[in-house]
């Protein structure tokens, strides 16, 4: 998916809401567990309860993988679901990953050419030869972690080096990347005080904005610091939504919540 499509949903959909499909069995509803796939199960209720409301849904790799080869196949149906179902949806594979660039490599064509999703998180530790390899293809996107939501993001990502915070040095050093157009970036929604810092240095940029919900984040001050012209924000909320209800409701529970963030976005995008 382009850019270009992805601005067309947001102003199509009034929405920049992405759904994070984090799925633990011991959290879903207890029926669904006698399903023979209650991942996708609960994947597929989620996604055609709320598909009205989001422009992306993010699953996060790690709670595939726990399970194994199950846990990846739900992950393979899933995509496909929303692939074939909603095209128009922009997918993301929370994978962070990033390595050596044959290693790398084969990290992007697993998650964009055999599981076919629309972006990858990676982290750029490793430097630009870890990360071009994914920027190399046409109409995928990198989401490079630039400054994370979590408490530990303040131990290495906000220490200066030159008198500069890391983050920046980032931020600035993957905008000399070839392909850096492809580029996208995570910043937590827990520090929207730095987003007025962050615009200056790429204000063009999608933003990927987890930690709003059950980690404290605020709508309203990311968007009064990270919007731009063209709206620029996927913020994402994950257990706030999908986890609204135990019950035998909880697709309809999460479309309650997912309908409470898009009308604030909406109300957002009416300001603008």
């Amino acid at each position: 998916m382009t850019t270009t499509e992805l601005i067309s949903q947001i102003k199509k959909k009034k929405s920049f809401l992405c759904i994070g499909l984090d799925v633990d069995l011991e959290k879903i509803p207890q029926h669904l567990l006698a399903k023979e796939d209650p991942i996708f199960e609960f994947n597929k209720a989620i996604i055609d309860a709320t598909h009205h409301l989001a422009v992306a849904y993010k699953p996060n790799i790690a709670f595939y993988e726990a399970y194994g080869i199950e846990g990846w196949q739900a992950l393979e149906k899933t995509i496909s679901y929303l692939n074939e179902k909603h095209p128009d949806i922009f997918t993301i594979a929370d994978a962070k990953r990033g390595d050596i660039g044959n290693t790398s490599t084969r990290y992007a064509k697993a998650f964009f050419s055999d599981l076919n999703f629309d972006s990858i998180t990676v982290a750029p530790y490793m430097g630009e030869d870890s990360v071009v390899p994914f920027l190399e293809f046409e109409n995928k996107h990198t989401i490079l972690l630039a400054l994370t939501s979590n408490r530990g993001a303040f131990d290495f990502q906000t220490k200066k080096v030159d008198g500069e915070e890391v983050y920046k040095k980032v931020l600035q050093t993957s905008q000399t990347w070839k392909n850096h157009y492809n580029l996208m970036y995570v910043v937590g929604a827990t520090k929207a005080e730095y987003f007025a810092e962050i615009r200056k240095i790429i204000p063009d940029s999608f933003i990927l904005v987890p930690g709003v919900g059950a980690q404290g984040g605020s709508v309203a001050e990311v968007c009064k610091y990270g919007l731009n012209e063209n709206v620029g924000l996927l913020i994402n909320s994950a257990r706030g939504i999908i986890y609204a209800s135990s019950e035998e409701n909880f697709a309809d529970a999460a479309a309650e919540k997912a309908k409470e963030l898009q009308q604030e976005m909406e109300s957002v995008l009416e300001k603008m």
